[in-house]
């Protein structure tokens, strides 16, 4: 046992004490009569009483040399007479040593005096309230750890039922999304659709007109000052109607109208615009030129007859229009899709003219079964959860997208792949890296929306019309951006069946459809064209009629 005792500080009685000492231990004073007298409790080995130092108040014992002496210790047999002090466990008090010899020990020693027993039992006081200090915090800490360990357990627990609580809410939103397709049984939609249809039918004939009446004016202008071209000459042309390929949602909503000629292989393209209710304008969009193939297979040749088919896509040089507008000449390459076509003039217009490009058309042939083949294993996968896959991943490749280029690397690709839990094969993954590698400018990088669109296909050119008419009707200011709060005003569900039967109430249905539309939008206040086109696309997967998807739009959106 390690004591501490305080004494007196060295003075000039040192010499004196030491002899005085010397004096005590020729007496035969020994620590086993001073322990016989004073027995101590079971775990405290007895004092050897010769090593202290006190004032010259107190009593004075000598202290043995360390050299001269051995301690003889022997456990105590007797209760504890000196239970004024509390021991301090150290390794050595766990021995149970019988006996230890000493040559010289004093025997005799007087009983401490009260000074002496006060300082002890406010020593004894300390001990005893560390130690109890130490068991306490000994308990609590065992308490804590088995605490932490439950808690562990529990968190385990909760992060398992987490998961399996966020593939219900997933699966949840997958069924709130598929409410929307209830309105293919609306009663409603089919008389008012073939009354809008013949409205429409009419505008977009006068639409047609007027950009072709413009068309003549411009070129007939022209080329009466250049060449000796007539009107015969420039009635010999295919019409077609086409879309800007973008996630900006005031390109791809532009209305524009091409057409190609067939005397010296040509196109160019205009766009209709309109202005409030009454006013309109034409103006070209690309100037007539001839154009060629800016990436592809076909790469580098000039625009054919052939080229020229509903859902073809035509592919310019930014750099080459910069009448284009700024959101659209960022990027190097444009693509242009062609949304409807002149059937019968091209028709005609083929019979008259022979193409022979067959070794390309059969490898774009090859190409496409390729895709479709990979289009037809995720279409399986994306049974009844389109909407969530589609949207996710789009929000993923913006999010992956920091450049704002559009273009990713490959194992960017794949890591996406993997996150969403859609399994392609490395053959098909590498089969469709290199059709899309060879149709993007970059060697290493592909466009992600020609990634969204090769691996997993894509509405038809009429189902997309809608889409458009209803994100036009939205976004009154042409900014290609909606607020949740327009969306909200202009969603109607009152003709949803489940509405209709009061199975739910109109607002859940409206309630519905903007929760599963905001898990697509980057930003929970606004939706996007992009992201307005991936719900629906990913709606459109599990329908397989055109005019039922044109009932789900209609319905809702008045359209």
């Amino acid at each position: 046992m390690d004591l501490e005792v305080k004494g007196v500080a060295a003075s000039r009685n040192q010499p004196r004490l030491i002899s005085q000492r010397k004096n005590s231990l020729q007496q035969g004073w020994t620590s086993r009569s001073w322990a016989i007298q004073n027995s101590c409790l079971p775990v405290v080995p007895p004092l050897d009483l010769g090593s202290l130092v006190d004032s010259d108040e107190e009593d004075k014992f000598s202290e043995a040399p360390c050299g001269a002496m051995h301690a003889h210790l022997k456990q105590p047999q007797l209760p504890s007479t000196l239970a004024w002090i509390t021991p301090c466990q150290r390794p050595y008090t766990q021995y149970h040593l019988n006996e230890v010899e000493q040559d010289i020990i004093p025997e005799d020693l007087p009983a401490p005096t009260g000074k002496y027993k006060q300082k002890y039992e406010q020593y004894a006081a300390e001990m005893k309230e560390g130690y109890k200090q130490h068991i306490r915090r000994t308990a609590e800490k065992a308490k804590a750890t088995s605490q932490q360990d439950l808690a562990g357990s529990r968190m385990n627990e909760k992060c398992d039922q987490g998961e399996e609580a966020c593939m219900d809410d997933l699966l949840t939103l997958d069924r709130k999304a598929l409410l929307q397709q209830g309105y293919v049984d609306s009663p409603h939609h089919i008389r008012s659709s073939t009354r809008k249809l013949d409205a429409e039918t009419v505008a977009a004939e006068k639409k047609k007109q007027m950009v072709t009446e413009q068309m003549m004016i411009d070129h007939l202008s022209r080329i009466r000052t250049t060449s000796t071209l007539t009107e015969n000459d420039l009635s010999q042309k295919v019409e077609f109607d086409g879309r800007v390929l973008s996630r900006n949602g005031r390109d791809a909503c532009r209305e524009l109208i091409g057409f190609f000629f067939t005397h010296d292989q040509s196109l160019t393209v205009y766009e209709y615009r309109k202005f409030g209710k009454n006013r309109t304008n034409v103006l070209p969009f690309i100037k007539k030129d001839i154009y060629s193939h800016q990436c592809g297979r076909r790469k580098g040749k000039q625009y054919r007859l052939g080229d020229f088919y509903t859902g073809a896509t035509l592919t310019f040089l930014s750099c080459d229009h910069p009448s284009l507008p700024k959101s659209i000449k960022e990027n190097t390459l444009f693509r242009l899709r062609i949304t409807n076509i002149d059937q019968i003039a091209l028709s005609s217009l083929k019979t008259a003219s022979v193409e022979h490009e067959e070794d390309t058309a059969s490898q774009e042939a090859q190409d496409r079964q390729v895709l479709l083949a990979i289009q037809d294993k995720l279409k399986e996968q994306l049974h009844k959860r389109g909407v969530r896959i589609l949207t996710g991943l789009g929000k993923h490749f913006q999010h992956l997208d920091k450049e704002g280029s559009g273009l990713l690397e490959k194992a960017e690709f794949q890591q996406a792949l993997k996150t969403f839990h859609l399994e392609v094969s490395e053959q098909d993954f590498e089969s469709s890296w290199l059709i899309l590698q060879s149709n993007g400018p970059s060697k290493n990088k592909v466009d992600y929306g020609e990634f969204k669109r090769a691996i997993f296909g894509e509405m038809n050119e009429y189902r997309k019309s809608f889409v458009r008419k209803a994100f036009m009707k939205l976004d009154f200011n042409k900014t290609g951006i909606v607020s949740v709060i327009d969306i909200r005003k202009c969603y109607c569900a009152r003709k949803h069946p489940h509405v209709i039967s009061g199975h739910s109430t109109e607002e859940e249905i409206k309630s519905s459809f903007l929760e599963t539309l905001r898990e697509a939008c980057s930003k929970s206040d606004e939706v996007s064209y992009g992201e307005f086109e991936d719900y629906y696309e990913g709606l459109s997967i599990g329908i397989t009629d055109d005019e039922d998807f044109v009932s789900i739009l209609c319905t809702p959106w008045g359209i």
